[in-house]
């Protein structure tokens, strides 16, 4: 990885980073869907992220959210920390009512896929491929408090 990527990991594990990503999420997610994934809010690392659309468990609509994620083969590994906060974030709860989904990874075609929540032996086996994305998740789980929500999307 680069520096730039090494920096963003490492600051990565500070409250106030976890702060200013929650605030900006809206607009990374109009900047990604914009520029098809290629760039995101903190520029041209090399951290993997994708745009997940759920179907909203109350409202029924499409609920976008910008994610990092890890590869399991053809599958994708998504952890919902919700930046280390006590609560999990709307998206899972919404992947635990409706297990169809899209993902958007970076310069590809939107593609179905289905969501399985990642427990036991499975857990343990992905758990360190997302947390050499992004090693703050073990810092999350950490303030959080809670079991994040761990998900593997795979292609319908």
């Amino acid at each position: 990885m680069g520096w730039y990527t090494n920096v963003i990991r490492r600051v990565g594990h500070r409250p106030w980073f976890a702060a200013l990503g929650r605030t900006v999420m809206p607009l990374d997610r109009r900047l990604q869907r914009l520029t098809g994934g290629r760039v995101n809010i903190i520029g041209k690392s090399q951290l993997t992220m994708l745009l997940l659309t759920t179907t909203g468990r109350k409202s029924g609509q499409p609920r976008t959210v910008p994610l990092l994620f890890a590869r399991d083969g053809e599958s994708f590994v998504v952890v919902g920390s919700n930046w280390g906060q006590e609560h999990h974030p709307a998206w899972s709860a919404n992947l635990l009512a409706d297990d169809q989904a899209v993902v958007a990874p970076p310069g590809a075609a939107a593609l179905p896929v289905r969501a399985r929540l990642a427990e036991g032996a499975e857990r343990e086996r992905v758990w360190p491929l997302v947390t050499q994305v992004w090693p703050a998740y073990d810092t999350y789980v950490a303030r959080s408090g809670r079991d994040v929500r761990v998900f593997v999307l795979t292609p319908s």
